[in-house]
């Protein structure tokens, strides 16, 4: 380490500035020492820093707000917070913030501070570690987890790599689908006890009377049907990682045990007289709102904020809309090993719809969704009329503009949903439809959305058995829609593919059943 290297030490407690400064001196840095916000606040408006170890708590000034002040003025300067065990939940919050990472106080492995404080000194100066880099993305890889570009998920991503060593209950929030499993499985992969077990359980599952004995287990005759002694899961997973799903759905009698268990590490089987020790980790998740089964009576109070020293939020699916290429890629590639298949890729046009659409089931949705669009494409590529009907039809309704004559005025066509599909595609099949005036990108839209009205209308005139001139009439249409697109871009057959939402290959063969000239 160089001399230029100057560290902002800020604690009240002088011990705790004295051996910092110590510390840092020997491994050949200039350190400033103070005591309160404000003389931090004057030494970061007169000195460059490349790192701030801040304690939480001043007697003049809040470790977050210190944190903001920081980041603003020296964007580059990183932030380490120093905190107790009961403060925790703030250090993590100060992480999502912008805080490089946190350490609990006492110091009790100096190898460990040592090493924060060289990497968060590197990370300053810009040289990023590879090495961590790297086994972060085999982590992720490991457990199917898909990171993606969005900011929000790489910070929550990033604060669930650094707390998984630290060996405390974390309480993972998100909508169903979310992937809080994957998550959970993340920070088990990246914690100390990976060589342990991960075993997960949904509370949602169980009953009451059956949760209690899948938790905690039971002795034979403990109750009607209990022929054999077994074991629980808080017993299987000791020295492990725990996963309890929809934790907020257990009955009090339930919560009053797990506590104890979190407590004082025992417990006692169904029937049984003996406490059994463990040591297992917590990770909880929930899709409801704790805080108000708290105040309905719901939940134990005592038992959330032991669940809830760390709290990570997973975004729905549909505030992560850059990442669902990432995922839907993924998703292709796990069915195509599946499948034993060597190729699929997926069109423009698909991706647009996936994007488009908002996702309720978030990734599992999606993942199901690949999953049977891939199982229904017989071609290379996935094509919009592979996907279900409720992403391919979720806006049936827009409107086109398109320039009439020298004068420039605009005529409006829009087309929308109704009960008559055959009336909107003679609109578009007629005279008056300005195909060679429209821009391209409304071009295609027009397309896309009067071929998925002809597939709709063909779907629906064939599940009612409806007579065979009326069928007849639907694939005249086609025809005539196929070779408008075909005469707009000059038989040039990928662009019309492309422009009507179907296969080339599929084009081709309509081209040949329909005599198309």
């Amino acid at each position: 380490m160089s001399e230029r290297h100057k560290v902002l030490v800020v604690d009240d407690d002088i011990q705790v500035g004295v051996f910092l400064k110590r510390l840092l001196k020997r491994k050949n840095m200039q350190v400033v020492l103070d005591h309160s916000g404000e003389q931090a606040r004057q030494m970061l408006r007169e000195q460059e820093f490349k790192l701030a170890l801040l304690d939480l708590k001043l007697p003049d000034a809040c470790g977050l707000e210190l944190l903001r002040e920081v980041k603003a003025l020296q964007s580059s300067c990183e932030v380490v917070i120093m905190t107790d065990y009961g403060t925790i939940r703030t250090a993590v919050k100060a992480m999502q913030l912008g805080a490089y990472d946190f350490l609990e106080k006492p110091f009790e492995d100096i190898d460990e501070l040592e090493k924060l404080i060289e990497d968060a000194i590197n990370i300053s100066m810009g040289q990023a570690d590879s090495a961590a880099a790297d086994r972060l993305g085999e982590l992720t890889r490991q457990v199917g987890l898909v990171v993606g570009v969005t900011q929000q998920m790489r910070r929550l991503i990033s604060v669930a790599h650094k707390i998984a060593p630290k060996d405390i209950n974390v309480l993972i929030n998100g909508e169903t689908g979310t992937g809080k499993e994957v998550l959970a499985r993340f920070i088990h992969a990246a914690s100390n006890r990976s060589c342990k077990k991960f075993l997960a359980v949904n509370c949602g599952a169980f009953p009451d009377n059956l949760l209690e004995s899948e938790l905690f287990g039971h002795e034979k005759g403990a109750f009607t049907g209990a022929v054999n002694t077994r074991r629980g899961i808080f017993e299987l997973a000791d020295g492990g990682t725990l996963f309890m799903d929809e934790v907020g759905v257990a009955s009090l009698a339930v919560q009053v045990k797990m506590l104890r268990v979190l407590e004082t590490g025992e417990f006692m089987r169904m029937g049984g007289e003996k406490p059994i020790k463990t040591n297992v980790r917590i990770i909880a998740a929930t899709n409801v709102d704790l805080e108000q089964a708290i105040k309905e009576k719901a939940f134990r109070e005592d038992l959330f904020y032991r669940l809830d020293v760390v709290r990570l939020v997973l975004p729905p699916l549909r505030k992560r809309r850059e990442d669902i290429p990432l995922l839907a890629g993924y998703f292709v590639q796990k069915y195509l090993a599946a499948s034993k298949r060597d190729n699929l890729r997926i069109s423009a046009e698909c991706l647009r719809l996936l994007q488009e659409y908002n996702w309720p089931g978030n990734i599992r949705e999606l993942a199901n969704t690949i999953e049977q669009s891939a199982a229904l494409c017989n071609d290379q590529e996935l094509m919009p009329q592979h996907l279900p009907d409720k992403i391919r039809f979720r806006e049936m309704s827009i409107s086109l503009h398109a320039q009439e004559g020298a004068g420039g005025q605009l005529a409006a066509f829009r087309i929308t949903r109704s009960d008559d599909p055959v009336s909107q595609l003679q609109a578009y099949l007629s005279e008056e439809f300005p195909w060679e005036r429209l821009p391209d990108e409304q071009l295609l839209t027009a397309n896309r959305v009067a071929h998925a009205l002809l597939q709709q209308l063909r779907r629906a005139m064939k599940k009612r058995n409806l007579a065979d001139e009326q069928l007849l009439s639907l694939r005249e249409m086609e025809c005539q829609f196929i070779s408008k697109a075909l005469e707009y871009y000059g038989n040039n057959y990928s662009s019309a593919a492309r422009a009507l939402g179907i296969a080339r290959s599929t084009l081709y063969r309509k081209v040949k059943d329909y005599g198309i000239s």
